[in-house]
């Protein structure tokens, strides 16, 4: 299943509201920059990559101090209102979660226990809460996988 087609990537150059995107021969690019928190971050989308033995969707953050990658990305969720899009990958009942903001900043939440977007979050510690909370987000979407 190709997650990211063009209408896909209109979608989320939509809510992200990117300085500029570049469309490269495998994949797009989009510059998202915060110039008054003197940020900048550039985001590439592969709809389809070479992992290896396998090929699959790619998500890549580069930053000024990281650079993060995320394999097989089997969905996403566009946020409007937090102008964000939250891109999943899911292994083994473990989820990992690239939030990428249009105000050009990111977070990455690696293998979560998937039930724990389903639990009671006000009996989660802080920490431990955030993810829940981040991920959540694509619940909708993790369904969906299930019935297919």
């Amino acid at each position: 299943m190709d997650i990211f087609s063009e209408k896909d990537i209109k979608k989320i150059i939509s809510c992200l509201k990117p300085h500029s995107v570049t469309q490269e021969k495998d994949h797009y690019r989009l510059a998202l920059v915060n110039e008054k928190e003197k940020r900048k971050v550039n985001l590439a989308i592969y709809a389809e990559a070479n992992l290896g033995k396998d090929r699959g969707s790619m998500v890549v953050i580069y930053a000024g101090n990281c650079h993060l990658q995320l394999h097989s990305c089997s969905g996403y969720v566009i946020s409007e209102e937090l102008g964000e899009v939250t891109f999943i990958g899911e292994n083994g009942g473990k989820l990992a979660g690239l939030v990428v903001e249009k105000e050009a900043a990111c977070a990455l939440y690696a293998n979560v226990n998937r039930k724990l977007i389903s639990e009671d979050f006000t009996k989660l510690g802080v920490e431990v809460m955030l993810s829940g909370v981040a991920l959540s987000l694509a619940e909708d979407i993790l369904k969906k996988g299930d019935k297919n």
